[in-house]
């Protein structure tokens, strides 16, 4: 009877205690106050002197924990706790997942032996500890003290037991709790950094901000942005607040140097609760600037995939949270991007500034019109270029001012699609009879985001003027020389048949004269020839020609300069021959011209071909030869006239007429002519001709 009294009793003071546990913890719902209040009444109801409650996460890591000394709660040790873990009693409690009772903790291998747990001091003596489970959850593990040995029994073991089970769903409603109030924290900390961070363009302003925010969100007592310097790739201070601000900017620290420098090496963010203990740590940097640092987190910034930095928070005012680092790293991803676009920004900025500069200061007039030439903008040298002012200019179209070759910019400017300017020549009309020789180079340009059209226009009125005065030269010469060369030509038809047959001297005498002569003739005739054709007259002299005879003949016309060269000159003609309808003397003379070119521009014993071929029913010509080659610059260019190519040193001297006068040429009988080289190997210069009708 008395034992089933007693069990009575005891049930009863057992429903009692899990009523009022349930009862504390019913009006908590903060996990710091759920865990004292379980600290707390198990205390009073176990009679133990200290205890510590230790919440865990689903990955068995600790979140939190409250401790409580000789009646006083005390701040949690981070690093103790995790030695405890690891292997202490708590440890054990939280692998096994059962209740443990230690009697006398100098004997059980399961008790890490700390200060005062000697014999004699006041530390320890005995314990008891459980898990904290909800169904197969582990929640945390709750461990009691008493400075006597064997205090505890059996019955206190199953009685802490007791309130954990009771406890362990307040304390995981609690720790869910506090885990969504911190997600949602982090999550608003992150959307105002971004607000922040990104409210600006200025790149100093930026760090200055990124550096406000962490300090904001950590409660951080300093904080620390390095960027990679791009030549050396140290890391360098760029921004940073705190009391030793100014004596750790602009200080470098080599990649994977200290905790930041690993960071940025590993591309890894990382939370030391207790710097100062890892391996890592540079501790340089406090001794030259006197700071002492303890706690420290430090994150990767990244931009395009490429890590630019590290930010670090120093010391926070409570220990770094478990999302410590998410956040972190949240900051630094906005970071990355937002310095990233600031630089961006900058250097746009910077290059509209130059870009303005020279465009304000350029020698030449610019216009910048939309795509329907509407004038938006010109410079300072356009106003004095054409006369108008800027308001007037700014009402005007660019048709207005000269006449667009559409030819060339192709319709709708289509031609400009590519990324090369196009030029053309045109007249400048300015105001009142003003009309100037310009050279239009036009293309596309972006403008705040616009298409625009830019017109460079280039005075050209000397150069015209120059062209003139030598066309009227080469005029004036062509027929001053024509009928003194006429009349030395029948003067030595003359003496050749007055001289003997056998007298090899003066026959090769006679040979020069009369093939300087001949020279002396195609060149002023290739001059008429150039005047006429570009004053739009037409080849008059056409007719059915055989294309093996034109070439003979210009083969036999520079034989002699190809031998005194010792050049052999290759042939490749047409079998069966080939009939075209030309000017034969014109186009023996574009022969010829090529012909002599190669051997003027070609060294001493080198090959030239002369071929030609029936190519998509047209007759293509070729000389070829393996001299030093044109300059790719010059490829396109060296048609006009007046116009050399730059080859090497010391090279023949000429007007630079001859190909202009081939391009003239070949065109007037509707074909094309065009050259392939590459230096140091050599030139082939090709042109088609129309075949003549069967």
């Amino acid at each position: 009877m008395t034992d089933q009294l007693t069990e009575s009793s005891g049930t009863l003071a057992s429903l009692r205690l899990i009523y009022e546990i349930s009862r504390e913890l019913a009006t908590a719902i903060d996990l710091r106050t759920v865990l004292t209040r379980v600290l707390f009444l198990s205390l009073r109801n176990v009679q133990g002197s200290s205890g510590a409650v230790i919440v865990l996460d689903d990955n068995g890591e600790p979140v939190d924990s409250a401790i409580i000394h000789a009646g006083s709660v005390q701040n949690p040790n981070t690093q103790r706790l995790r030695t405890t873990l690891d292997g202490g009693l708590a440890g054990w409690v939280v692998r096994t997942r059962q209740s443990a009772l230690v009697t006398d903790t100098s004997n059980d291998e399961r008790w890490i032996k700390r200060q005062y747990d000697g014999e004699a001091d006041s530390g320890p003596k005995s314990s008891v500890s459980a898990p904290l489970m909800v169904r197969d959850r582990l929640v945390g593990v709750i461990t009691l003290t008493h400075p006597q040995k064997d205090f505890f029994t059996t019955e206190h073991q199953a009685l802490i037991q007791a309130i954990a089970d009771q406890a362990a769903i307040a304390v995981l409603n609690a720790r869910l709790l506090d885990e969504s109030n911190r997600k949602a924290a982090a999550m608003t900390a992150l959307a105002q950094s971004a607000a922040s961070i990104n409210a600006t363009l200025d790149p100093e302003e930026v760090l200055q901000r990124i550096l406000e925010q962490t300090s904001e969100v950590f409660k951080a007592e300093a904080v620390s942005l390095l960027l990679v310097d791009p030549v050396t790739n140290d890391l360098v201070f760029r921004a940073a607040t705190g009391t030793k601000r100014n004596e750790i900017l602009g200080k470098r620290l080599a990649m994977g140097q200290g905790v930041v420098g690993w960071v940025a090496e590993k591309g890894e963010g990382v939370v030391l609760q207790d710097a100062i203990k890892d391996e890592r740590f540079f501790a340089e940097m406090d001794k030259n600037t006197g700071y002492k640092t303890r706690a420290l987190a430090a994150a990767p910034i990244r931009a395009k995939g490429q890590i630019i930095g590290v930010l670090e928070a120093l010391n926070p005012a409570k220990p770094f949270q478990s999302d410590a680092l998410t956040v972190l790293e949240g900051i630094g991803s906005l970071a990355g991007t937002a310095i990233d676009h600031a630089q961006l920004f900058n250097q746009v900025a910077a290059a509209r500034t130059r870009y303005l500069e020279l465009f304000e200061d350029s020698i030449d007039p610019i216009f910048i019109t939309d795509q329907d030439g509407r004038i938006v903008e010109s410079n300072r040298r356009a106003e004095l270029f054409t006369g108008f002012n800027g308001a007037s200019l700014h009402k005007m179209n660019i048709y207005q001012l000269h006449k667009v070759d559409l030819k060339a910019v192709g319709e709708d400017f289509a031609a400009l699609r590519g990324v090369e300017p196009l030029m053309y020549e045109s007249r400048l009309q300015g105001s009142g009879e003003k009309e100037i020789d310009i050279e239009v180079h036009i293309r596309n340009v972006t403008i705040d985001g616009a298409d625009r059209l830019q017109w460079l226009m280039r005075d050209i009125s000397e150069r015209k003027e120059l062209d003139k005065l030598r066309d009227d030269l080469m005029s004036m010469i062509y027929h001053d020389l024509r009928s003194p060369l006429s009349n030395v030509i029948s003067s030595l038809d003359l003496i050749a048949a007055m001289l003997p047959q056998d007298d090899a001297n003066l026959k090769s005498l006679l040979e020069i004269a009369v093939r300087s002569t001949e020279r002396v003739q195609r060149l002023a005739a290739s001059l008429l020839d150039t005047a006429r054709l570009e004053a739009g007259q037409r080849i008059g002299n056409q007719v059915p020609s055989s294309l093996n005879a034109i070439l003979l003949e210009a083969v036999d016309a520079v034989a002699h300069s190809a031998e005194s060269k010792q050049m052999p000159l290759g042939t490749a003609y047409p079998k069966p021959d080939l009939t075209v309808k030309v000017d034969a003397d014109m186009i023996r003379r574009v022969v010829i011209n090529l012909l002599e070119n190669a051997v003027k521009y070609s060294p001493e014993g080198t090959q030239l071909t002369l071929g030609a071929a029936e190519v998509d029913g047209m007759a293509q010509v070729w000389v070829a030869d393996t001299g030093k080659g044109i300059p790719e610059e010059d490829q396109s260019r060296i048609f006009e006239k007046y116009t050399r190519a730059r080859i090497g040193t010391g090279t023949a001297k000429g007007l630079g007429l001859g190909l202009a006068f081939c391009k003239l040429a070949v065109e007037g009988h509707g074909g094309k002519i065009w050259v392939k080289s590459e230096l140091e190997k050599g030139s082939t210069f090709t042109f088609t001709l129309p075949l003549a009708a069967e």
